[in-house]
């Protein structure tokens, strides 16, 4: 079994959201260590200690030795979570690690080839990673620190899927097993940005605003017209009727 890291912890007694907050202040991050069948442990890591490690990634996918007073015993990193507004570790989760059962892990995907790629050297085309790594099920001693994913010989519009990608002897990809099978690179032309509108074509549709006015201005004048006229036959023939009526008397 390979061991990449080491850390030393304290028990703690003490839970609820007071003691994590004291055992902060003195310097200290609250974890819990659980699996392997026994019971959960609550533990204490020196803060300094571990805000060196958690910045490498070789730390989230490596097993760790950790040791609580004389005991040593191997574990993974389940879960590390961060304050939201300055660097600080909040919590850690650990899981205790058995050299005959299967631990589940995420690795981190390295692409390699990617300059000698025919796509991106010869035929203009940009890569587009889509996925940065990739959960894996094995025994501890098949457990590889990364997952190497060539892309030297892909040309453009070519694409790696989960399926493609070699991973070590022992070692399951755990989105295959239950049939998802999501692209993990791809090369593809450069998308071409829209053309940003020129000072004519914004001063378009205020000219055709302004040539469309007097066509208005024109419909308006006639329909005023149109009223008037109306208007005055109303009162001609008002005025023939005011006359029939002064002839009968």
């Amino acid at each position: 079994m390979r061991i990449a890291f080491e850390l030393s912890a304290e028990p703690r007694n003490d839970q609820g959201k007071g003691a994590s907050r004291r055992l902060r202040h003195s310097g200290k991050v609250p974890a819990i260590l659980y699996g392997a069948h026994i019971e959960p442990a609550r533990l204490a890591l020196e803060h300094h200690k571990l805000l060196s490690l958690v910045a490498d990634e070789k730390f989230y996918s490596s097993i760790i030795s950790i040791s609580v007073g004389t005991q040593k015993q191997p574990v993974i990193v389940k879960d590390v979570q961060m304050h939201p507004a300055r660097n600080a570790v909040v919590h850690v989760d650990l899981q205790r690690v058995l050299e005959n059962e299967k631990i589940r892990l995420h690795l981190p995907i390295h692409f390699k080839g990617e300059a000698a790629a025919p796509g991106i050297k010869t035929q203009g085309g940009v890569v587009s990673h889509h996925m940065a790594d990739v959960e894996v099920v094995c025994l501890p001693k098949d457990l590889p620190e990364f997952i190497e994913v060539d892309v030297s010989a892909m040309n453009l519009n070519d694409s790696i899927y989960l399926k493609d990608i070699k991973v070590p002897a022992g070692v399951t990809v755990s989105a295959l097993a239950h049939g998802a099978n999501p692209p993990v690179v791809s090369i593809h032309a450069p998308r071409v940005a829209e053309p940003e509108p020129t000072a004519e074509a914004e001063a378009a549709p205020a000219e055709g605003a302004v040539a469309a006015a007097p066509a208005d201005a024109a419909a308006t004048a006639g329909a005023k017209k149109e009223e008037g006229k109306k208007e005055d036959a109303k009162k001609e023939e008002g005025g023939k009727d005011a006359k029939k009526e002064g002839g009968k008397k």
